[in-house]
């Protein structure tokens, strides 16, 4: 099953309340990283938001089925228009070591060489 990276970042604070609405989503969990913002005074003015300099970064793993009903999640409880001031977006994830759903078939390559 394909997989997508799924990127959300917030205002420092508010990760608990995205993993809550990731997980109202099909969201089965999430890694969170502490980050800076270094937005500028004209970035503010042109999307019309304030932006605050400490951010959370939270990462989420999602299979392909499930993306849109937790982006959705994310988008009503911690969007744009919310505290949270959430920006959100997806990558696809090409390959992966280390989940359950291939770990076998990374060691059967590795067991060839």
């Amino acid at each position: 099953m394909k997989q997508e990276l799924i990127f959300c970042i917030v205002n420092n604070g508010f990760s608990d309340m995205v993993m809550d609405a990731a997980r109202e989503g099909g969201a089965k969990g999430g890694t969170i990283i502490n980050a800076r913002g270094s937005a500028r005074a004209e970035a503010e003015k042109k999307y019309k938001v304030s932006i605050h300099d400490d951010k959370d970064i939270i990462l989420i793993v999602a299979d392909e089925d499930c993306k849109e009903k937790i982006l959705h999640s994310l988008y009503q409880k911690a969007g744009l228009n919310t505290a949270a001031h959430g920006l959100t977006f997806t990558m696809p994830i090409d390959d992966s070591v280390g989940f359950n759903n291939n770990i076998m078939a990374h060691q059967d390559l590795t067991d060839q060489d």
